[in-house]
């Protein structure tokens, strides 16, 4: 049997609150800064909830010409700018065009374009939709605008996993590496959903924190006050390809992509397993996938989106997989916030961060860490380890997912 093919990471892009670059991103999350903030960019009277984390400038003027901007929704505007940036710092690829992929990931597509049209009064029960409303919401939108803007030529699709959407892309991006389906891969997520009836939604099924006097300390990570995940929009891109072949062109490698797994809980529509058990079987499963044992582990990013039973259950399935002295975990949704199907992705580029930058960043708003979650969450930037970096990544509907990130060598 030949040997298996070795993942390299040539390239990141970012649109984040917390950042428009990977470098304004890792500066944001090592100042364990939280990007919350009051909604001002619509009307938000009656909303229980009137905050998010937020993208406040998004200018494609460098990556699209107005008419093809107008064509595609925020979610899409998004994608195209972090993978166009992903692509830009992979530098001078050489894969032909039909075998280049492009694996996208969200939860939601053409949120605003959907509410737009078809909560347009003058219409009521169906709408006004325009001529384009279609392919602007359909799930496929992103991955449609990077391969026609960029002429990738090969495999082109959209995973749609909730919350572990982002990390799910990453990881099927690299097993088309693997199968010889492609030699380049530009994979990630991207989320743009909010909006007066999503944050309505979400609320409902009591997910976000209501914290809205001091939004800015609402995500809340392993923290025993922590109420709920808050909102928050961005996409993040990673290029994939083989280590061998990223050598051959000289390209700079950030990370290697070592292992990836995903499980499924089969227990609830919205909460995990009590014990973690999917979380667990996931990240064993990586490892396993990418040769390493649990003590080679220098770092998780975690999940950690600030609601009461998922935290306390990839909590519990860290501390079972890696015993009372396991790896610092830190989960950067304090910074950034929820962004759903992009989460994973934005992740994926903290964890390759972190290996850069050899610093493991805090989790914001860790006040009073829950005793329950016994795992040793970073408060403080500290060194990083020798090791391999995890990142969990969990959705609605018991969808697990884990990256294992390894430097570059």
């Amino acid at each position: 049997m030949p040997p298996r093919t070795r993942i390299a990471v040539t390239g990141l892009g970012v649109r984040t609150p917390a950042g428009a670059n990977p470098k304004e991103l890792w500066n944001t999350l090592l100042g364990g800064r939280s990007t919350a903030r009051t909604i001002t960019s619509f009307d938000t009277e009656g909303l229980a909830v009137d905050f998010a984390c937020q993208i406040g400038d998004l200018d494609p003027a460098g990556y699209l010409t107005p008419k093809q901007a107008g064509q595609l929704d925020r979610v899409a505007l998004l994608a195209m700018c972090a993978a166009g940036d992903a692509l830009a710092d992979a530098g001078a690829i050489t894969a032909p065009p039909e075998r280049r992929a492009v694996v996208t990931g969200t939860g939601f597509v053409g949120t605003e374009t959907y509410e737009r049209n078809m909560l347009d009064s003058r219409y009521a029960g169906r709408g006004n939709p325009p001529p384009r409303f279609v392919p602007m919401i359909m799930a496929n939108a992103p991955a449609a605008a990077i391969s026609m803007h960029h002429g990738f030529l090969g495999p082109s699709f959209t995973v749609a996993t909730a919350c572990a959407s982002g990390a799910h892309a990453i990881g099927e991006g690299a097993r088309l590496l693997r199968d010889g389906s492609a030699d380049l891969v530009v994979a990630g997520g991207a989320e743009a959903c909010i909006t007066a009836t999503m944050l309505l939604a979400f609320d409902r099924c009591r997910a976000l924190s209501r914290r809205t006097a001091e939004p800015e300390r609402a995500s809340r990570p392993f923290d025993t006050a922590r109420d709920g995940f808050v909102l928050a929009e961005g996409a993040a891109f990673l290029v994939l390809e083989p280590l061998e072949d990223a050598l051959r062109r000289g390209a700079r490698v950030h990370a290697e992509l070592a292992g990836y797994s995903r499980t499924s809980d089969g227990h609830h529509l919205t909460a995990p397993h009590p014990q973690g058990q999917g979380a667990y079987r996931s990240m064993r499963a990586a490892l396993a996938d990418a040769g390493l044992t649990p003590d080679a582990v220098a770092h998780v990013n975690a999940h950690g989106s600030g609601t009461q039973l998922n935290d306390l259950a990839e909590a519990q399935a860290i501390a079972r997989l890696f015993g009372p002295d396991g790896p610092p975990v830190t989960s950067t949704k304090g910074v950034t916030g929820h962004a759903i199907g992009a989460a994973g992705a934005i992740e994926a580029v903290a964890s390759v961060l972190t290996l850069t930058e050899l610093t493991i960043p805090p989790t914001a708003n860790l006040d009073d860490p829950d005793e329950r979650c016994d795992i040793d969450v970073v408060r403080r930037p500290r060194p990083l380890p020798s090791g391999a970096v995890v990142s969990n990544s969990f959705g609605f509907g018991g969808h697990n997912a884990t990256l294992i990130f390894t430097p570059a060598s």
